[in-house]
C-alpha cells in the first residue's frame, strides 16, 4: 500500500498535468514510392473528356449513367445501412463523453403504512400510549457522483470511442464510393451486354443466310453435305450465345435497380433502347501514393480502428490504478405530512469520497493489458495490409485501363481489315470471282470480331471505373466528419 504522502502527492500530480496513463497513439509510417508504376502510361492515355475525382462518372458523357450514379448515392440501401452505423458510433462517443462529466439524479417517494397489532412488533407497538396503526413517510432527495479520472481511463476510453466514430464515418464515405463504382460498373455491363445481344442476333441472321445458301447449293450437287452440317452447326452456336446473353442483361438490369433501391425491373423502360458504350475518360492527376493513403476511406477505417485498439490499452493500464469517486446527497425527509417535507427540520445531507482499486486482481489486469496489446497488434497488421492492398488495386486498375484500351485499338484495326476483306469478297462476288459463301463468311467473320471489341470496350469502361475507385474517388461530397488527424 502506498504511503499517504505518496498517495496525495500522486493525485495531485495528476490533476496538475492531466496525465493519461498508456502509450500516445502516432500513426505508423507506411513506406510508398514517390509514383506508382503504371502512373505514367495512364497520364499518357489519349481521350475524349477527363473527370475529376470527386465527380468522376460525369466523365463519361453519359446522362442517364450519371443520373443513376447520383440516384443511387441518394437512396441505396447500403449507404442507409452505413448511416445507421455511423449514428450508434455518435451515440457510443457521447457516452465516452458523459463518462467524463458528474452524474445526477432526483428521487422522491411518498409512502403509507398500516401496522398489524398482531405481529411481536404490532403488539409492543400496540401497547405504547398514542400508537398510531397508521405510518407516512415522505422523502425528496438530489444526489450527484462523480468519478475522478485521475490517471485517464476514462480518456483513453474516449480517445477509443472517437475513433471509432470516425471510423464509422469513413466506413460511410467507403460504402459511396462502392456504391458509386459498382453503380457505374453495372450500367457499363448493361451497355456491353446489349451491344453484344445486337452483334449476335445480326451474327444468327448471317448464319441462316449462309445455311440457306449451302442448302441451295447442297440440293443442285454443288456443295458437300459437310459443309451444310458446319454452317448448321455454326448457326446452332450462335443462337445459343443469345439467351446466355439476355439472362446476363436480365441479372445487370435487375442488379442496377437494387443499387438505385427500387424493386427490380422499374428501369428496365429507360435501359430499353441500347446506346453506345460509355468511353473511359482521362484520368485527372491523383498524386503520389503517399497522397492516396489520407484520400481512400477504407485506409482512413483501419487507421483509425488501430487508433482505438492503441487507446484501449490505456483503459486497460488504468485499471493498475486506484479509482476516486466523489458523491452527495441533499433532500427532506418526514413521516408527519407532506407539507412538512421541505421544513428546516426535514433537511438531510451527504458527502462521501469512494476508493476502488483492484490490488489482488494484477493477474486478470495483466491478462486484459495483454490481451489490449494483441489487438493493437493485430490492428497494425490489418492496417498495413490494406494499405498494400490499396497500392495493389491502384496498380492493376491502371495495368487493366492500358491493356483493354490497347486490345481495343488492336481489335478496331482488325475489324478495320475485315470490313475491307468483306467489302473484297462482295466485290469479287458481284464478278463472279467467288460464290456467296465465301461473302457470308467475311460477313461471319466481321461479326466476331465486332463482338470482341465490344467486349474490349466494355471492359475499358469498367477497367476506368475501378482505377477511379482504386483513387479513392467520389466520396469527397460526404465528408462531415472526416477532418481526419494528419499527423
Amino acid at each position: 500500500m502506498l504511503p499517504k504522502s505518496t498517495f496525495a502527492a500522486l493525485i495531485v500530480a495528476s490533476f496538475a498535468t492531466g496525465c493519461a496513463v498508456g502509450p500516445d497513439y502516432v500513426r505508423p509510417d507506411t513506406a510508398m514510392p514517390d509514383r506508382f508504376q503504371g502512373q505514367a502510361a495512364v497520364e499518357r492515355r489519349q481521350a475524349a473528356g477527363s473527370a475529376e475525382l470527386a465527380v468522376w462518372w460525369t466523365g463519361f458523357a453519359d446522362p442517364l449513367l450519371s443520373r443513376y450514379v447520383e440516384r443511387a448515392l441518394e437512396q441505396n440501401l447500403d449507404l442507409a445501412q452505413a448511416a445507421a452505423r455511423v449514428a450508434q458510433a455518435r451515440a457510443g462517443l457521447g457516452a465516452a463523453d458523459a463518462a467524463l462529466l458528474p452524474s445526477g439524479n432526483v428521487s422522491g417517494q411518498a409512502a403509507r403504512a398500516y401496522q398489524s397489532v398482531e405481529t411481536p412488533l404490532g403488539k409492543v407497538l400496540n401497547a405504547t400510549p398514542g400508537f398510531d396503526r397508521y405510518g407516512n413517510a415522505y422523502e425528496m432527495n438530489a444526489g450527484a457522483a462523480w468519478e475522478l479520472d485521475l490517471f485517464g481511463g476514462l480518456r483513453r476510453g474516449r480517445e477509443a470511442a472517437q475513433a471509432e466514430y470516425q471510423a464509422s464515418e469513413a466506413g460511410a464515405a467507403a460504402a459511396r464510393l462502392a456504391v458509386a463504382a459498382q453503380t457505374a460498373d453495372t450500367y457499363i455491363s448493361i451497355r456491353g451486354l446489349q451491344s453484344r445481344l445486337a452483334i449476335a442476333r445480326q451474327q444468327v441472321q448471317t448464319q441462316q443466310e449462309l445455311v440457306s445458301t449451302v442448302k441451295l447449293l447442297y440440293g443442285k450437287g454443288l456443295a458437300a453435305e459437310l459443309q451444310l452440317r458446319q454452317a448448321e452447326g455454326a448457326l446452332a452456336q450462335v443462337r445459343a450465345s443469345i439467351p446466355v446473353l439476355e439472362a446476363g442483361l436480365d441479372a445487370a438490369m435487375n442488379a442496377l435497380d437494387v443499387m438505385l433501391g427500387t424493386l427490380p425491373g422499374t428501369h428496365r423502360g429507360e435501359l430499353a433502347e441500347a446506346v453506345a458504350i460509355p468511353a473511359a475518360p482521362q484520368i485527372a492527376p491523383a498524386g503520389t501514393p503517399g497522397e492516396l493513403l489520407r484520400r481512400r476511406p477504407d485506409l482512413i477505417v483501419a487507421e483509425r480502428r488501430l487508433a482505438a485498439a492503441h487507446a484501449r490499452i490505456g483503459v486497460a493500464i488504468a485499471e493498475y490504478y486506484p479509482k476516486l469517486s466523489l458523491s452527495g446527497l441533499v433532500g427532506s425527509a418526514t413521516t408527519v405530512s407532506g407539507g412538512n417535507l421541505f421544513s428546516g427540520g426535514a433537511s438531510q445531507a451527504s458527502a462521501a469520497l469512494g476508493l476502488r482499486w483492484r490490488l489482488f486482481d494484477f493477474g486478470r489486469i495483466n491478462a486484459q493489458i495483454g490481451q489490449a496489446r494483441g489487438q493493437e497488434a493485430e490492428a497494425l497488421a490489418a492496417y498495413r495490409l490494406v494499405v498494400l492492398r490499396a497500392a495493389e488495386d491502384v496498380e492493376n486498375a491502371y495495368s487493366a485501363l492500358v491493356r483493354r484500351e490497347q486490345q481495343t485499338a488492336a481489335l478496331s484495326e482488325g475489324v478495320e481489315a475485315l470490313g475491307r476483306a468483306r467489302s473484297a469478297a462482295f466485290a469479287a462476288y458481284q464478278k463472279g470471282v467467288v460464290s456467296l459463301i465465301e461473302v457470308l463468311q467475311a460477313d461471319d467473320s466481321l461479326l466476331r470480331a465486332t463482338d470482341a471489341r465490344a467486349q474490349a470496350q466494355a471492359e475499358s469502361a469498367r477497367a476506368a471505373v475501378a482505377a477511379f475507385r482504386a483513387l479513392g474517388g467520389g466520396w469527397e461530397g460526404a465528408r462531415p466528419a472526416l477532418a481526419l488527424r494528419q499527423e
